[in-house]
């Protein structure tokens, strides 16, 4: 079925596809009429001959258009770093003073991990605002200054820069990433020249002697991904950069698409050109507006110079760009969901083979990279691939950014060589913590959870993480205070995985309630109270039960494991049965990465996390 779906989405291409045509007509949106019950979507099905069933099932998917966010005019941030930050409370609190209640949603994450207190309102983050600086949001002043950078059509043409938003930017060695932009001319004149070369094969042998791999996790060579589309027969064939940075503590995508937007969209050029591709999307997470609005802004320079369009420069080759806004889901970023969420299909990770890379984007051969990997293309090109593999160590090549939060005392963005130890990064970048901090978590939700005191024997690389049981990710470091209950931060993340799941396989869709229902039930009984809590971010011990939350049996146990037992504690057994089926079972890394910083914890803090197994945790190493 999804495969028809796919070819009725392309009937109409990108300028009319439904995923943006949703984003519209969705009740609640801009676009939608308040009054019309649904009609307009109705229409839409009809328009692309899809059911109304597919439309609905789609647009009730993401966060911005869920019915139950209409008229909500702030998003608090329930990321893990805000939550270990412990900022959230003071913020709803001091923005009550502002809004009403039935006007605060939730979304996750908006990038401000540096600063924390973030919040989105009126299409424009925010965080670490002082009460002067909310009068001020709230008072229409700081809008009617963003309102000012608008053109005709109402499209941001430059986001302003917001109030706060400043982290630190460095780097050891040689900066690939992080080196002063030069003139759009001088920037350019690279791609001239290889359009007047027209050697693509050298560029991809470039390419393919730099190592470069995927940056956004998985770490696969990008150049298999280029030859593959390049080689794969088709009418049609697509570049796609995955901008839905949703790794909460992350912010290094959006530094690059904020500071380094043409490096971005070279890399996106280049790689279409590469690969014999006609369009590029750049598909960027709803959660970063100044994101899209400076992105925006770099393309329209792009095609006033004539860099981009039919026989670009008298070569012969045609491309265009396509950006496209998110709507708020993080199972976006994983390649095949944002393929059939820019179909307009509800965004389900898809089985593979076939790959994206012979069969994508409208089931056509299409290469999926993210913005790190991409921009990383310019200086491989102007200084050769053999130039970058001396950089890094071993199969980990080049250069890495790393997002330190603001649990550090410098908290920004730092590019290093890879192979560079991470204590240099920690202390030397970041100035070491501000206050006492027990673990990080690494690479995201579904990276390594380090104890500080293993962090002396990692280095920024792929294999030194997976040596020690780790998973470096997309770089983002994420503290856990000492002050934290792990046990806490455990359930978030089981919340949170629930939360975001596309539900197509059941080990994610199920497993990761089921886990959230056993945590919650051996917190809330260590702390003496008992219920859920609704929203995505665990709830503090002292949380009352929410409407929001599972049927709890007699015995206070939620869901299919509800029994007759009195014991509220986690059978170990159960629990480690449950992260064997999530790793081994689910479809993609959400509901199969998971476990892994689950493991961690239990690994290496069993003394804290005993009291809520049974039976309890054995330490095996030194409690740290």
């Amino acid at each position: 079925m999804s495969r028809n779906l796919s070819a009725l989405s392309y009937r109409k291409g990108l300028d009319h596809n439904l995923f943006e045509e949703l984003g519209t007509l969705a009740p609640g949106s801009a676009g939608s009429d308040p009054g019309n019950g649904g009609k307009d979507l109705e229409q839409l099905a009809a328009d692309f001959l899809v059911g109304t069933a597919n439309v609905y099932g789609s647009t009730t998917f993401y966060d911005f258009l869920k019915p139950e966010n209409q008229g909500k005019e702030v998003y608090v941030c329930n990321g893990s770093a805000c939550l270990t930050a412990g900022t959230q409370p003071a913020l709803e609190a001091s923005l009550l003073k502002h809004v009403d209640a039935t006007k605060i949603g939730y979304m996750c994450c908006l990038g401000r991990c540096h600063e924390n207190a973030a919040f989105q309102f009126k299409g424009r983050n925010y965080s670490a605002c002082g009460p002067k600086e909310l009068e001020k949001i709230f008072s229409g002043s700081a809008r009617e200054a963003a309102s000012a950078d608008t053109d005709k059509a109402g499209t941001a043409t430059q986001a302003p820069a917001g109030p706060n938003d400043r982290y630190r930017v460095a780097s050891i060695g040689v900066p690939v990433l992080t080196a002063a932009m030069p003139s759009l001319e001088e920037w350019y004149a690279l791609w001239e020249s290889l359009l007047e070369s027209g050697d693509a094969d050298a560029a991809s042998a470039e390419i393919k002697a730099s190592g470069l791999r995927g940056r956004g996790g998985a770490g696969f060579p990008m150049h298999i991904k280029l030859e593959t589309c390049r080689n794969t027969e088709a009418a049609e064939r697509f570049v796609v950069c995955n901008a839905d940075e949703g790794d909460p503590g992350a912010y290094t995508d959006r530094y690059l698409l904020e500071q380094q937007p043409h490096a971005v969209l070279f890399g996106l050029m280049v790689a279409g050109w590469i690969a014999r591709a006609s369009t590029g999307v750049l598909y960027i997470r709803g959660e970063y507006p100044e994101s899209i609005a400076i992105m925006r802004h770099a393309l329209a320079e792009l095609e006033q110079h004539g860099w981009l369009g039919e026989n670009i420069r008298g070569s012969g080759f045609r491309f265009r760009i396509k950006i496209i806004a998110a709507q708020g889901a993080y199972i976006c970023g994983e390649e095949t969901a944002l393929l059939a969420s820019i179909e307009g299909q509800r965004p389900e990770v898809r089985v593979r083979p076939p790959f994206p890379a012979t069969e994508g984007l409208f089931r056509l051969p299409t290469v999926v990279n993210n913005v790190e990997t991409l921009a990383s293309l310019h200086w491989i090109l102007e200084n050769g691939g053999k130039a970058f593999a001396t950089l890094g160590r071993g199969r980990s090549t080049g250069t890495k950014l790393l997002s330190l939060d603001g649990h550090f005392q410098k908290p920004g963005v730092y590019e290093v060589p890879m192979g560079t130890p991470l204590q240099e990064v920690l202390y030397q970048l970041g100035g070491g913590f501000r206050h006492a901090v027990k673990a990080m978590h690494i690479g995201g939700p579904l990276g390594g959870l380090v104890p500080v005191s293993q962090a002396n024997r990692l280095t920024v690389d792929f294999e030194s993480f997976a040596e020690h049981g780790f998973l470096l990710g997309h770089g983002s470091v994420l503290c856990i205070p000492e002050s934290f209950p792990l046990i806490e931060y455990l359930e978030h993340l089981f919340q949170f995985t629930a939360h975001e799941s596309c539900g197509k396989c059941f080990p994610c869709r199920l497993g990761s309630v089921r886990g959230q229902e056993l945590l919650h039930r051996a917190r809330s009984a260590a702390a003496g109270t008992n219920g859920m809590h609704g929203e995505t971010g665990a709830a503090p011990a002292s949380a009352a039960p929410t409407s929001a939350g599972p049927t709890h049996a007699t015995n206070g146990m939620p869901g299919a494991y509800a029994t007759a037992s009195e014991d509220p504690r986690i059978d170990r057994e159960l629990f480690m049965d449950l992260l064997d089926t999530l790793e081994k079972g689910s479809l993609c890394a959400l509901g199969g990465g998971l476990p892994l910083p689950v493991r961690n914890a239990l690994e290496h803090f069993p003394r804290e996390l005993a009291p809520y197994f049974s039976p309890a945790l054995q330490p095996s190493t030194p409690q740290n």
